[in-house]
Parts: structure tokens; C-alpha cells; sequence
């Protein structure tokens, strides 16, 4: 690092901005894969944001009031680690010399948990976009609660940096939508408008006015029209800044790969190394040293540094601020410390709700809700909503507001028919700090939902999905309606746990261990049809355990009844009828195969008993995976097709979910086994 020359300042600062573009190229070159065209032609962009405009202290990238930063298009990785790498976050020259290779903190896209400084993980499109506006509400709802007059505490802004390829996808649409919608002043995007894709220029798919789109969404929106403008784009970032009851897009005009003679504007520079030839090439367009790799010139260095110690005084600033507001306002300060750690209130899980037998038969459903209802009374950090069913999943929180433009202090968000985005949106609310979020829909939407679950998965954040209506049963609704592939595709999925209780107690059981879930999302599939009620005796806390003995015969049992949901019902029901033959049955209840497998194989054993080789699973949706419970031997009674429109106990009838059939197949696998 040196090459020391006498420079003006705007010469030092375009110098900063071609050091980005360099080692971007460098970097990718080296790991010989990589896309070195957007960051090439954002570097002025992240520049201006990173120096001039956004509020952080690279040396404490937790800080709670820092700007946050989303690279929504995370295949520009490379401008990411590099301006983390310049302005002093724990990232070498020698992580960005490890691009893309393994153990790095440089991977080939952003991924939270990993990187310092990164906010969250990016690569599917549009992702991002929907991240940010869930940090962006995160921010409004934490300052409407805490914040006093005089005591800004929570005060900062999101900014998210997309491409063409962002903004075609679906979830981008639903999230700005969304933003729009809520008056999110504190959301900026900055929208990197270089007409190309992978496949050649965007005049081919996307010819939209995306500028029109934007306000028609109620967004504030500049252009700039030479996106290698500092004083233009520091200019439409203090403007956005100011805009207070919109969210803002700027529109920069930018040149994928720019300064490389033969690739800038073309396909060519989207994702692949430039070629050493090239390189030589751009180095010598932009006034650098064409020999040296990974330069960084010491004044380069000097200016983007300091970074720390205007991040030293920013939160200098504010922890002066944060120690008056706590002498002026202590109670509210205690709160506030334990929403940003995640502490949950003392007592929290104690003595929530119990469901008894002689009430009568619940939906799981509804009873998610009563527990949803009891646990927002404890547990303050408790938000979120449903994609516009509510009445349905029961996932309104009674008796609190809801978070709306103005009022963001409510804790029920209207998220609208926009699952792909709710679920990137409550990402973005944890990624914040200070949220436990929660989110709605039909199981069947799952699929809407899951490039979200995916992503939280791989960042282990403990979201919880409520999905209900999560079998054949929901009847008239028909196959659309009805999910068959859901739980097998979700279980299948490392990272996630699914929760399927059987009755409205082992729904509390639920909740409670979604919550004192810390690092993976959690799914609840849930009844729409009522059902029985079990002594609570029976499940009390052992949802835990993922499955467990539910009940038994005397001495060892002639076949296993396994089942999960509402057809653990039909298993206890046929084990009566059973008896009557003389036919030893266990039944098991197996609400969770993640919780179940993190058990010893002692006790697994000890439930699943090895020497009975007759068992029988049953369960409303198709079979993949449960042989790794039933064995070879083992039958199940499941789905081979999709379902049907008719009353949901005829639809279950016909399809073989009848407890005399359970009973029948057994019977019949008790007598091949003898």
C-alpha cells in the first residue's frame, strides 16, 4: 500500500473511486469467477454513500443506530468488500485476495453472519429490495415506541442499491408496493440503471418507465444521468434524505464495466473475469497502475479511513444522547435494551393457556391464535400479520394497532396479498434488531413464501411462519387450495423446523418453542377443521422432543401407528378398534422430525422401537421422507395425487383418511408380519 503523490482532492477522491473498481476486477480475475461489471459501475455511487453521506463506525458494525446497507443485487459482491475493506470493517486485503475460495469472508455473495458488516444475505433478486423495507419499517416502528422529544435514539436510514434484474422480479414489485404504500421516508434506493443483463441489453425484456412505476407507487424519484457524478449523486442523496413521507429512488446512469475499452456496456462484463488483457487495459483508461494488483495507495487508504473516525464520533454522539435519554426516561430505556438484545421478559412461557377436553374440539388454527394473543401480551417484541388473511389464520393481535403510515407504532401489519415479500419483509424486520416476527398465509402458499424461508434459513434467523389450512381438509376450496407436496418440500429444506400439533394444546407447545427458537425458522401447519382435545396430560411439553409415545399397549405392541396433525386423531381411533382384535398398538405422535432427530438414539429407539417392523405412518400429504421412520417394511397412508373440491370430510373419506381404514391396513400389515 503506497504510491504516496501530491493530489488535489478531487483527483484523491477519483482515485478512491478507481482503487473500488480495481480491486473489484482483481479480486474476480484471481478466483477466476465473479461479476465484475456492476461494481465497476457503481464504485462512484458507493463511494459517495459510503464516505460522504451514510452514518456507521466500521470499528463497531453492531452499532443500533447505523445506517443500514443493502446489496440487493449480491452478485456485485465485490463493491461490497471492498468498501468494507477501504473504510476499516475486519475485511483484509488478503479476504479480498480469497474471493469467492473457500473459508473466506468473502463468498461469492454477501451473506449475513459471515461477513462484518454485511446486513444481510443476497444473490436471489429482489430479495434484497423486500430485506430493506423490512429494515426500514423495523426503524419507523422502534422510533415511534422509544423514541422521546429530544431523544432521537432510533434514527437512521436504509439504503439498498438493485439492478434491471431486481426490479423484474415479482417480490421487488410486492415490496415497493408495500413501501410506498406505508410512507417509508427512511427507505432510499438506489437503482443502478446500466441497460444490460446476462443475455444482452434489457431492451429485449424490460422497457418499462421505471421512474413512472416508482411514483405510481408513491416514491419520491430523481435521475442522475452520469452515475460517475459525485457532487450529482451526494446531491440526490441529501434530497432523498429530506423527503420524509416517501420512500426515494434514484435513478443512476450507469456503464456496466466501466473504463474497460472493449467489455464496458456489454453482456460480456455481467459475469465473468475480464481477462488479464483487459485489466491491463482498464487500468491504464482510468490512470492506474496496469502492472500492481490489489493496489490500494496509501492516500486512497487515508481518505477512506477515515471512516472510523468519523463512525467514532457518530456514535460518540449518539451514546451521549442514549445516556441522558436513559436518566430522563429509564423505564422505556430498560425496554428498549431488552427489545435490541432479544431478551425475552421473565416469565414469558409460564402458565400461557390450557385447552380442556370437555370445551369441546378446536382447530389448531384457532388456538394458534389464542396463544399468538396471550404471548403479544408478554412478549413486547412480538409483529407481524398475514398476507390478507387474518380472520383466517388468526394472526391479528386484538386490541393493538396497526402499524400504518403515521402510526408505526402499531405491531399488526397489513402485508397484503404479497407473500414472496411478507416473508423477505419479516427477514428484514429481525435483521434489524428489536422484532420477533411473524407471518400468515395458507400452507398451500407456502410455495409463494419459500425462496424467503430459504434465505432466513440460511441465516438461521428464528421467523415464524403460520400456516394454516394445511391439509385436503379444507374441502370445497379445492386442489388450489389444498396443500399435498407442502410439509415433505418444507422438511426438506436444512435449516427449518416443522411444527405440526395435534390438537390446540400442542399448538401452545408450539408457539412456546417457536419462540425459544433462536436460529432457524419455524413453520407451524395447522388445522382448518376442529379437533379433539387430548388431556393435556398426554402432550404437555413434549412437543419438544419432536415425537414421543403417545399412546401405548401393555408388553410389546404388534405394529406402530405414526402419525403427525390432525391424523394423529385417526391413529388413536383405530388403536381402540384394534384392541377389540386383540391387535397391540403404540401410537406415536411425531409433530416435528427436526426436533425429533436432535434426540439421542437411545431414546429414539426407545420410541420407535427396531424390533417392531410393522408401522404404519399417516399422514394427509405425500410420503417422501417418511420412510426413514417406517423402514422398509413400513406402510403409510398418504397422498399420491392431488385432492378435490367437496366437503372437507368427505374429501378426507374419500382419499382413505378414515380411522377404519387405518385400522384395516394394519390389521392386514399385522397379519403379513405374523
Amino acid at each position: 500500500m503506497e504510491c504516496r503523490t501530491s493530489e488535489s482532492h478531487l483527483q484523491l477522491e477519483q482515485r478512491c473511486v478507481n482503487t473500488i473498481r480495481t480491486l473489484a476486477m482483481d479480486a474476480i480475475q484471481k478466483a477466476n469467477s465473479g461479476h465484475p461489471g456492476a461494481p465497476m459501475g457503481l464504485a462512484a455511487a458507493g463511494f459517495v454513500l459510503w464516505t460522504r453521506v451514510m452514518k456507521h463506525n466500521p470499528a463497531n458494525p453492531a452499532w443500533p443506530d447505523r445506517d443500514r446497507f443493502v446489496l440487493s443485487g449480491g452478485h456485485a459482491s465485490m463493491l461490497l468488500y471492498s468498501l468494507l475493506c477501504l473504510t476499516g470493517y475486519d475485511v483484509t486485503l488478503d479476504d479480498l485476495k480469497n474471493f469467492r475460495q473457500w473459508g473466506s469472508k468473502t463468498p461469492g455473495h454477501p451473506e449475513y453472519g459471515h461477513t462484518p458488516g454485511v446486513e444481510t444475505t443476497t444473490g436471489p433478486l429482489g430479495q434484497g429490495i423486500a430485506n430493506a423495507v423490512g429494515l426500514a419499517m423495523a426503524e419507523r416502528h422502534l422510533a415511534a415506541r422509544y423514541n422521546q422529544p429530544h431523544f432521537p435514539i432510533v434514527d437512521h436510514h436504509t439504503y439498498v442499491v438493485c439492478g434491471d434484474g431486481d426490479l423484474m422480479e415479482g417480490v421487488a414489485a410486492e415490496a415497493l408496493s408495500l413501501a410506498g404504500h406505508l410512507g417509508l421516508g427512511r427507505l432510499i434506493c438506489l437503482y443502478d440503471d446500466n441497460g444490460i443483463s446476462i443475455e444482452g441489453s434489457t431492451d429485449i425484456t424490460f422497457t418499462e418507465n421505471v421512474g413512472q412505476r416508482f411514483a405510481a407507487y408513491n416514491w419520491h424519484v430523481q435521475t442522475v444521468e452520469d452515475g460517475n457524478d459525485l457532487a450529482a449523486i451526494e446531491k440526490a442523496l441529501h434530497a432523498a434524505q429530506a423527503e420524509s413521507d416517501r420512500p426515494s429512488l434514484i435513478i443512476l446512469r450507469t456503464h456496466i464495466a466501466y473504463g474497460s475499452p472493449n467489455k464496458q456496456d456489454s453482456a460480456d462484463a455481467h459475469g465473468s473475469p475480464l481477462g488479464e488483457e483487459e485489466i491491463c487495459l482498464t487500468k491504464d483508461f482510468l490512470g492506474c497502475d496496469r502492472d500492481e494488483k490489489f493496489c490500494v495507495p496509501q492516500e486512497v487508504l487515508d481518505h477512506f479511513r477515515q471512516a472510523l473516525q468519523k463512525g467514532r464520533v457518530f456514535e460518540e454522539v449518539w451514546q451521549k444522547r442514549y445516556n441522558e435519554y436513559a436518566k430522563a426516561h429509564p423505564q422505556l430505556a430498560d425496554q428498549w435494551v431488552n427489545a435490541i438484545s432479544g431478551f425475552l421478559p421473565r416469565g414469558w412461557d409460564k402458565d400461557l393457556l390450557v385447552f380442556k377436553p370437555e370445551d369441546g374440539a378446536v382447530a389448531t388454527r384457532a388456538a394458534s391464535g389464542k396463544a399468538l394473543n396471550a404471548l403479544a401480551q408478554r412478549v413486547p417484541t412480538l409483529m407481524g400479520g398475514s398476507a390478507d388473511l387474518a380472520p383466517s389464520n388468526n394472526t391479528f393481535l386484538k386490541g393493538m394497532p396497526e402499524f400504518q403510515k403515521g402510526h408505526y407504532d402499531g405491531r399488526n401489519i397489513r402485508f397484503g396479498v404479497r407473500e414472496h415479500a411478507m416473508g423477505a419483509v419479516m427477514s428484514g424486520l429481525f435483521l434489524h434488531g428489536g422484532i420477533r416476527p411473524f407471518g400468515g398465509t395458507f400452507l398451500v402458499f407456502a410455495d409463494y413464501v419459500r425462496p424467503a424461508i430459504r434465505v432466513a434459513a440460511l441465516m438461521k434467523l428464528p421467523l415464524v411462519y403460520v400456516f394454516t389450512h394445511d391439509s385436503i381438509a379444507v374441502g370445497e376450496d379445492g386442489p388450489t387450495h389444498q396443500p399435498v407436496e407442502h410439509l415433505a418440500s418444507l422438511r426438506a429444506m436444512p435449516n427449518v423446523t416443522v411444527l405440526r400439533p395435534c390438537d390446540a394444546n400442542e399448538t401452545v407447545d408450539a408457539w412456546l418453542q417457536a419462540i425459544r427458537t433462536n436460529n432457524s425458522p419455524v413453520i407451524l401447519a395447522l388445522s382448518r377443521q376442529n379437533l379433539p382435545v387430548l388431556d393435556p396430560k398426554q402432550t404437555g411439553g413434549r412437543l419438544a422432543r419432536g415425537g414421543y409415545v403417545l399412546s401405548d399397549c401393555k408388553g410389546k405392541p404388534d405394529i406402530l401407528l405414526i402419525g403427525t396433525g390432525a391424523e394423529v386423531h385417526l391413529a388413536l381411533k383405530a388403536q381402540k378398534i384394534l384392541a377389540e382384535k386383540k391387535i397391540a398398538v403404540r401410537v406415536i405422535n411425531m409433530p416435528s422430525w427436526e426436533l425429533f432427530e436432535q434426540n439421542d438414539d437411545d431414546y429414539k429407539k426407545e420410541v420407535l422401537l427396531p424390533e417392531v417392523t410393522a408401522r404404519l405412518a399417516v399422514e394427509a400429504g405425500v410420503s417422501m421422507g417418511w420412510e426413514r421412520y417406517i423402514g422398509d417394511k413400513g406402510r403409510m397412508i398418504g397422498m399420491t395425487s392431488f385432492g378435490a373440491s367437496a366437503p372437507g370430510n368427505t374429501v378426507l373419506a374419500k382419499f382413505g383418511f378414515t380411522a377404519e381404514n387405518v385400522a384395516a391396513q394394519a390389521e392386514e400389515m399385522v397379519k403379513t408380519t405374523k
